[in-house]
C-alpha cells in the first residue's frame, strides 16, 4: 500500500483488459526477480533489441520459449548470439493461467498454455513506443507483471498509436491482463519512476515480465 490509506482496487480499464494491483507477493516478486537474473545471463541472455530502421529500444529484452524479434519469432536469439532460446519454464506457464483466471473469473480454455515469454528492463529513461503484440497466432490474453520501480503505462485503442488512450500506473507486483477486444489494442511505456521500486526487493530499474500464447506449433 505504500503508506495509502486505502488498498489500490481491481480497475476493468477496457473491454478484457484488468489491472489487478498488489498480485504478487513481497516473495514471489523476489522469486522472479532471481529467475529473471539467470535468465538474463548468455547464452540467448539480455540484449539490446535493434528495429528495421536502424535505432535500437531503450529497454532490453531476453525471451523464453521462443525469441522475438521485429516482428517475428525464432528458436535462437537470431538478432543476438544465436544461441538457443532458453525454455519456457512450466510454473511460469502456469503462473499465466492464474493470472487469466484470477483477472477474468474463469480459467483459459484448455490448450491455450503459456509458452513465450518477454522480459524487459527498464532503466530511469527507457520507454516503449506505442505498439501492439500481433504475431503471435492464438488470441490468448497478454499477461504483463511489473517487478521494481514504478511506471505509467499507456493503454489505447486497436485502430490507433493515438487516442483513447488511458494511462495507468504500474507498480511492483501489479498484474495486466488484456484479451478479446483489447488483445490488439496499442500499449506502451511513456515513463518509468525511478526510485519508486520497493527497496527491500534490490532492483534498480523495472522489470516487466509479458506472457503469451504463440500457436505457432512446433
Amino acid at each position: 500500500m505504500n503508506g495509502e490509506l486505502f488498498a489500490r482496487e481491481r480497475t476493468g480499464i477496457a473491454p478484457g483488459a484488468v489491472h489487478l494491483p498488489d498480485w504478487l507477493g513481497p516473495r514471489r516478486q523476489r522469486e522472479l526477480l532471481d529467475a529473471c537474473r539467470a535468465w538474463a545471463r548468455p547464452p540467448a541472455g539480455l540484449r539490446t533489441v535493434r528495429t528495421p530502421g536502424g535505432g535500437t529500444m531503450t529497454a532490453r529484452q531476453v525471451c523464453l520459449g521462443l525469441h522475438w524479434y521485429p516482428y517475428g519469432y525464432a528458436r535462437t536469439a537470431v538478432d543476438g548470439d544465436g544461441a538457443p532460446v532458453k525454455p519456457m519454464p512450466a510454473w511460469l506457464s502456469e503462473l499465466g493461467h492464474r493470472a487469466v483466471t484470477d483477472a477474468y473469473g474463469t480459467p483459459p480454455p484448455p490448450g491455450e498454455e503459456y509458452d513465450i515469454a518477454l522480459v524487459n528492463f527498464y532503466t530511469g529513461d527507457s520507454r516503449m513506443g506505442m505498439h501492439r503484440d500481433a504475431e503471435e497466432r492464438s488470441g490468448a490474453p497478454v499477461v504483463s507483471l511489473s517487478l521494481g520501480d514504478s511506471c505509467l503505462f499507456r493503454f489505447g485503442n486497436t485502430a490507433t498509436r493515438g487516442r483513447p488512450y488511458q494511462d495507468v500506473e504500474l507498480r511492483s507486483g501489479d498484474l495486466f491482463v488484456f484479451g478479446g477486444p483489447s488483445r490488439l489494442a496499442h500499449h506502451g511505456v511513456p515513463k518509468v519512476l525511478p526510485g519508486t521500486g520497493p527497496p527491500d526487493l534490490g532492483l534498480t530499474g523495472r522489470l516487466n515480465i509479458t506472457l503469451r500464447v504463440g500457436g505457432l506449433g512446433p
